[in-house]
């Protein structure tokens, strides 16, 4: 990149295009095109109809610096600080998990089993950066929560995500381990993305992956340290009526089940948009 060139929007997206590719980026183009729309204030519809457009040198700079970050192979989301999820925008740092669309399902499985128009209490267990809750809130406007998570800086980024999306009110903040922060208290149901990588699969993550908090990845040796504490501990805090709501792994479901045998009532497994069991709901018995 040469200062002495002119580089318009559709040459350096061209260059980093090539440049991601090179670096064995799985998405070279909309990275790009994400860190430039950033750079740029603009939707990325901006970019394809002002190809012709000089880059400032100010932008080029901030630019540049962004594509250096993403060539090290840290996550889009942390070098623009936020990421889209349930079709709000959430902040995000190295303290959480980037939320994924496959944390939708989860959300979509609690909001469909939550009866609309009634007043619920849900809890998040292990809620990062709150999106599975705070969508939740924002969704169903009748609902109120308790977030649970055993970073202190994971809560301030959700905190602060309750606050940008204007459900700071309905929802209460516990540093702690797991259920722990909760007891003696009840709720219609209890949300979790627990850490589920088997820990023998950590080193052979994708570097992006591993860049995030491996506390929030983790899940033990057989990937269901987890769950395990979730289903023996839930159910006490659940209403008669409740039900506890994991995303699991690939392949995941149907030990998770297992777990629960005989100790909860119906057990039901949603698949995700690709056709993987994604969420496993248990029923208080």
């Amino acid at each position: 990149m040469a200062d002495e060139q002119v580089w318009t929007i559709g040459r350096i997206l061209k260059w980093s295009e090539q440049y991601f590719q090179s670096r064995g980026i799985d998405t070279p183009r909309l990275d790009a095109e994400v860190l430039l729309s950033y750079v740029l204030g603009e939707k990325r519809i901006f970019l394809y109809v002002n190809f012709d457009k000089p880059m400032q040198k100010e932008e080029l700079s901030r630019y540049r610096d962004m594509v250096k970050r993403r060539a090290l192979r840290e996550p889009v989301a942390y070098i623009i600080g936020k990421r889209e999820f349930m079709g709000l925008t959430f902040a995000v740092s190295p303290a959480v998990l980037v939320p994924q669309p496959d944390t939708e399902t989860l959300v979509g499985a609690a909001m469909d089993r939550l009866e609309s128009g009634k007043e619920h209490l849900v809890a998040d267990i292990g809620t990062g950066s709150g999106a599975v809750a705070v969508s939740l809130l924002h969704y169903m406007p009748e609902l109120r929560a308790d977030a649970v998570d055993i970073s202190g800086d994971a809560l301030a980024v959700a905190r602060k995500n309750a606050e940008s999306l204007g459900v700071e009110e309905r929802i209460a903040f516990h540093e702690g381990d797991l259920l722990a922060p909760l007891a003696g208290m009840k709720f219609s149901a209890i949300v979790s993305n627990p850490p589920y990588i088997p820990h023998g699969d950590i080193d052979g993550l994708a570097p992006e992956v591993k860049a995030e908090p491996v506390g929030a990845l983790d899940g033990g040796a057989d990937g269901l340290d987890f769950y395990r504490r979730l289903v023996d501990g839930a159910g006490e805090l659940l209403e008669d009526d409740g039900f506890l709501a994991v995303e699991v792994g690939i392949d995941e479901a149907d030990k998770v089940a297992l777990l629960a045998e005989g100790k909860w009532g119906k057990t039901e497994i949603v698949q995700d948009l690709s056709g993987i069991d994604r969420v496993v709901v248990l029923w208080k018995k």
